[in-house]
């Protein structure tokens, strides 16, 4: 232990990300640019290239940062586990997504957690960051790689430590954002804070691994339900004909007891739809309900259904069926000036199109393609000329840069899920909104 933590300090350790995502690449990242060798593993191998040529995939990563980390020999890449044999500390930043019946699927943990018991080897420290329901650290992914040589605490060393990654964010990022960090054992998160204090700023120790992934889940079911309670607002305004952006805006200048939330057409990327869905699934096994969870996940699943409803009214008001209509979605990120389409709610929507027989297309600056089981759109290639040839333009994702007076100007019809164009004169009866 001793040792580690000394080589640890001097900054004479590798270190290896496995899963060079929105995660893994800038935390890889601010690793080597702490000093510290670094080798980021993928079963990507256009990544894995990419990362090698010196190029940056993610929007959040500068590519001029990386080239000059990798032509320092900082920085570098590969497909080949076997590395992990020649490297002292391991951050696991694989996806944990839910499978189709809402079950978390752990498989990339449980892979990853193979590729390192097959390497182990003393004064090993392995953190896992991917998010995950409570227990997993001490009972899934501990016994996975556990060694009969080797004991945790005194000859490798294993803790839990919480991603906090909001892509698009300029101002808090891998660096600046506190660290959650919870250890197997005492001495597993005295580690483990002596090598994140290499790449982050602020380290919060917590008692325990299962604490720390608890801290993560209940960072995201406060967003989720939150989200939640703001998007039934929105509905109980519909029926009310009353204004919910104007209500939101009122109740946020009080100073206190308040947060803002604002409405949308649904939840999306990595974290908010997924991550309370495995504290909810886990409780099951303890015959507990997390109906908030529950809930809330519904209202929110139900929103790009909603926002269809919205664009049927709309057409309505103009003579128009929803079947055969010409329908432009505007932003297919799940939020703005991101390229991230994961869960995104544009996708429900264009699919619920679909099945209407829409005649749908879609732009997005930051996205050229989408699909899913059902269908494939390429973005627009021309934005107005796509917003005079349709019928109704909807605005699920407000990226800025578009030009939203010329959109109103050219649109025949708008349906507005995120209030981008409400501030803008316009025709009555033109733009329709939450």
């Amino acid at each position: 232990m001793a040792d580690l933590l000394k080589r640890i300090e001097s900054k004479d350790v590798q270190v290896a990300v496995v899963g060079l995502g929105y995660v893994g690449l800038p935390l890889a990242v601010e690793f080597a640019r702490a000093g510290l060798r670094t080798v980021g593993i993928d079963t990507n191998a256009d990544k894995v290239q990419k990362l090698n040529a010196g190029k940056s995939y993610i929007p959040d990563v500068a590519g001029k940062i990386v080239k000059e980390l990798v032509g320092d020999g900082l920085l570098s890449a590969t497909t080949d586990y076997d590395v992990l044999e020649d490297v002292d500390c391991v951050s696991v930043c694989v996806p944990t997504p839910l499978r189709k019946t809402k079950d978390p699927d752990i498989s990339y943990i449980l892979s990853a957690a193979d590729e390192i018991a097959r390497t182990l080897h003393e004064d090993m420290l392995i953190v896992l960051e991917s998010t995950t329901y409570p227990g997993t650290t001490e009972e899934v992914f501990l016994p996975r790689i556990s060694s009969n040589n080797l004991k945790v605490g005194e000859d490798v060393f294993v803790a839990f430590s919480p991603e906090r990654v909001d892509p698009g964010n300029e101002t808090w990022q891998t660096r600046n954002t506190p660290k959650v960090i919870g250890g197997v054992t005492a001495r597993c998160a005295e580690a483990a804070a002596a090598l994140y204090r290499h790449a982050v700023e602020e380290i919060v120790l917590v008692s325990s691994a299962t604490v720390a992934e608890m801290v993560k889940l209940l960072e995201n079911t406060f967003r989720m339900v939150n989200i939640g309670l703001v998007n039934e607002m929105a509905l109980i305004c519909d029926r009310l004909g009353v204004n919910v952006w104007e209500v939101v805006e009122a109740a946020a200048t009080k100073p206190f007891g308040f947060m803002k939330f604002t409405p949308g057409p649904g939840l999306g990327g990595h974290c908010i739809p997924i991550d309370p869905l495995y504290l909810s699934w886990k409780m099951k096994e303890l015959q507990y309900t997390a109906r908030f969870i529950e809930l809330a996940s519904e209202i929110n699943a139900n929103m790009p259904r909603y926002i269809v409803g919205k664009i049927t009214d709309a057409l309505n008001t103009h003579g128009k069926p929803l079947k055969g209509s010409k329908v432009l979605i505007l932003g297919a990120a799940y939020k703005r000036d991101v390229d991230d389409v994961r869960e995104s709610p544009a996708l429900d929507i264009i699919t619920l199109l679909e099945a209407s027989e829409c005649d749908v297309s879609f732009h997005d600056p930051h996205v050229p393609h989408i699909s899913s089981e059902s269908w494939s759109l390429e973005r627009v290639p021309d934005l107005m000329a796509a917003v005079r040839s349709v019928d109704c333009v909807v605005i699920v994702t407000d990226h800025s840069g578009y030009d939203w007076p010329g959109i109103v100007e050219h649109a025949s019809l708008i349906v507005d899920s995120r209030n981008a164009v409400g501030s803008i004169a316009s025709d009555e009866g033109k733009i329709f909104g939450l």
